[in-house]
């Protein structure tokens, strides 16, 4: 059940996409991108006029949900266009767009350079096959984002930034073909464009933004000079080519630090590794062969080693277990803190143990562990229980130990798989399976404090 106005929104924005689907089999023209944008918009605007002024009716309307289903199916193949659309020449994917009004009926599309975020984006969308998700990572390595001295990868590609004497040059051939340029400096006005000593051009350097280009344009003599919206239109985009501001992204491509250029940022490269370590399961699930899983796999150890914690404190610049937002070109991390980065390494690293949850059930599957990660001499672990008690667990050599709702589960090399589930009460359970039943799982989910460990036997064969 929904409101009535929701389901007015919903049906104008469903009977939009509808009727512009068939788009979608080839490439969408400007017109027609400024159309679909319209009727999206207006829908938008209706539904927001409506709540504003005259809030809701409280009339609530049933939305079955074959149509909820169908409208999500609808909305992923718009999304699907727009992952084929985005495909770069060099099999990288565009991160974000540039969207120019060039008239009334039209909206054009242009882009940034290429940037690590749309790599992350498009290899944890699920869109890919192994075969295309192996080639963006092959692409992405051979690219201007790699950094070979971290071993890692920029945010976006570096650039050298043009001195102040190179800024603000209007070209020749731009005076020229403009007659309100051309004129103005025929006639010694000053206001808007000035020739230097040199015989080269400039926009008045007071301007902030073409706003204020414009502002001085309709001060001018209307009865002295040719001012027709289409010389006005001319100066303008000969003031964005000289400035292209529309591409303007901020520190990230004016700054040398704080994410800026040469940097990179250390919570999106976690992010990669986590869309990675997805892109490998999605291999073994999808049942590929072992060269194109090994492939897929190098890509994430050597995504894994490039991160800090891996690294010398000289090549760092700090103790590796710290977490720190960036690494500017030159110098060491900088800005430490928690930030986002801490959350996919932690995934990533539930990953690497196999612990995943299929369909409310615990399930251990851990073929991207490797060996070298076992104990070689047996270890005490000190764990805090459910109960808030602080406990020590002794661990044997050939295993390794981690916590899970607070429960140690305890990995140990064996020639078959197997689980014990040891309870508090002094008994055990086992299994055959490396997977929990549901009542169990829920005990653990829940810190029920029933279970004391388990111990989980991992066949050799299967780790790395």
């Amino acid at each position: 059940m929904i409101s009535e106005e929701l389901m007015f929104f919903f049906k104008n924005t469903r009977e939009l996409l509808l009727k512009k689907h068939h788009l979608l089999d080839g490439s969408i023209s400007d017109k027609e991108r400024k159309a679909i944008l319209d009727g999206l918009g207006t829908a938008g605007s209706n539904y927001r006029i409506q709540v504003y002024e005259q809030s809701f009716t409280g009339k609530r309307i049933a939305l079955p949900i074959k149509d909820l289903t169908e409208f999500s199916t609808l909305c992923l193949w718009y999304l699907d266009h727009t992952i084929r659309a985005n495909k770069r020449k060099n099999n990288l994917y565009h991160a974000y767009n540039l969207m120019t009004l060039e008239n009334e009926n039209e909206i054009a599309i242009s882009y940034l350079s290429e940037m690590l975020e749309g790599q992350v984006t498009v290899l944890s969308s699920g869109y890919l096959t192994s075969a295309e998700a192996l080639e963006t990572l092959d692409s992405l390595k051979a690219s201007k984002l790699f950094r070979k001295d971290q071993y890692s990868y920029l945010l976006y590609p570096n650039k050298d930034l043009p001195g102040f004497l190179q800024k603000n040059h209007i070209s020749k051939k731009d005076v020229s073909s403009s007659a309100l340029l051309s004129e103005l400096l025929e006639k010694g006005n000053s206001s808007i464009i000035e020739e230097d000593t040199n015989g080269d051009y400039h926009f008045n350097g007071n301007f902030k933004n073409a706003s204020d280009l414009q502002l001085a344009m309709e001060t001018l003599d209307s009865d002295a000079y040719k001012l027709t919206v289409s010389n006005k239109k001319e100066v303008l985009e000969i003031f964005e080519k000289v400035f292209n501001h529309k591409a303007f992204t901020g520190r990230s491509g004016t700054f040398y630090g704080y994410e800026g250029l040469g940097s990179i940022y250390w919570h999106m490269v976690s992010k990669l590794l986590l869309a990675v370590q997805e892109c490998c399961i999605k291999a073994i699930q999808d049942k590929e062969n072992e060269e194109l899983i090994g492939k897929l796999l190098a890509h994430y150890y050597e995504i894994n080693e490039g991160i800090g914690v891996h690294k010398s404190p000289t090549l760092y610049g700090a103790f590796p277990t710290d977490p720190y937002s960036h690494t500017p070109a030159n110098k060491g991390v900088q800005q430490p803190g928690m930030r986002g980065q801490v959350k996919e390494d932690i995934l990533s690293r539930f990953g690497e143990l196999g612990v995943f949850v299929r369909k409310g059930q615990l399930v251990f599957n851990p073929w991207m562990l490797r060996k070298s990660e076992f104990l070689s001499n047996k270890q005490t672990f000190p764990y805090i229980n459910t109960k808030g008690e602080s406990l020590e667990l002794p661990v044997d050599e050939n295993s390794l130990v981690f916590t899970y709702c607070q429960v140690p589960i305890v990995y140990k090399l064996a020639t078959e798989n197997s689980i014990e589930v040891h309870l508090y009460d002094g008994t055990s359970l086992n299994s055959e399976h490396l997977n929990l039943d549901k009542n169990l799982s829920d005990k653990i989910f829940q810190r029920s404090g029933e279970m004391v460990s388990l111990l989980v036997k991992i066949q050799q064969s299967i780790l790395k």
